[in-house]
């Protein structure tokens, strides 16, 4: 197994949910967390918990040059980038009709440009280290659309897509990529766009320390293997 302790990782939306989740699990492995986010106090908030092993950076993903913010800053940090973990998302349901026009230009903007901005900002620093590890924190709907999430699985769909062309593109310069796609994790994601507090289900849900659990596994396995989709669904959750 891959030791974590010492690595240094980025994460994007690391202010809640998943994002916050991983922060905490790799952090409790002795890494280096870089994490990112819009909402700074947020961020404060979380680093403060982690005792220091962690470095803030107020970012918007859907900025380029906010991506190169966040990698800079774990150069300037720790010298070093092994691992970014793209998890910054959001989600609007509904039908292909139901939602304006912002609501569709800020998803794709979240999930597709905020996917592909931080990946680019990193791989440059991956390649100059023994092996990196890029992680896109995506979702089922990316593998399986349904009704009401036409615009959201497009852009899980494109997550996949872009985690498998870039497995190409990169393994054999040692970079590994993953996408996690979850199924359903009770967060505030979608809150008031599609879910509310009180919906039925929302307890039987994954949670975001699941998520993170699949991320650290992820990282700790041998070099000698790479995961390139990883399904998981919670127990309670039907196909």
């Amino acid at each position: 197994m891959v030791e974590i302790n010492g690595s240094v990782v980025a994460i994007t939306g690391a202010s809640s949910g998943i994002g916050a989740a991983a922060a905490r699990a790799l952090a409790a492995e002795g890494a280096k967390v870089v994490i990112g986010a819009r909402r700074a106090e947020r961020l404060k908030e979380l680093a403060a918990e982690l005792n220091g092993s962690a470095t803030v950076v107020e970012m918007d993903v859907r900025k380029s040059e906010d991506s190169q913010k966040l990698v800079e800053a774990a150069l300037d940090a720790h010298g070093r980038l092994d691992t970014i973990v793209v998890n910054a998302g959001i989600g609007v349901y509904g039908g292909i009709m139901d939602m304006s026009d912002q609501q569709i230009e800020e998803m794709i903007e979240t999930n597709v440009s905020g996917t592909v901005w931080p990946i680019r900002a990193a791989v440059p620093l991956l390649l100059k280290g023994d092996g990196g590890d890029i992680v896109i924190v995506a979702s089922v709907a990316g593998l399986r659309g349904a009704g009401d999430e036409a615009v959201y699985a497009a852009t899980k769909f494109a997550q996949v897509g872009l985690a498998g062309a870039l497995d190409r593109e990169l393994r054999e310069k040692g970079i590994r990529v993953t996408a996690i796609c979850p199924g359903g994790v009770a967060t505030e994601f979608a809150m008031g766009t599609g879910r509310t507090p009180d919906m039925p289900g929302l307890e039987e849900m994954l949670r975001p320390e699941d998520v993170a659990a699949a991320i650290v596994s992820v990282l700790k396995q041998p070099r000698t293997m790479r995961s390139l989709v990883w399904s998981m669904r919670s127990i309670h959750e039907p196909d």
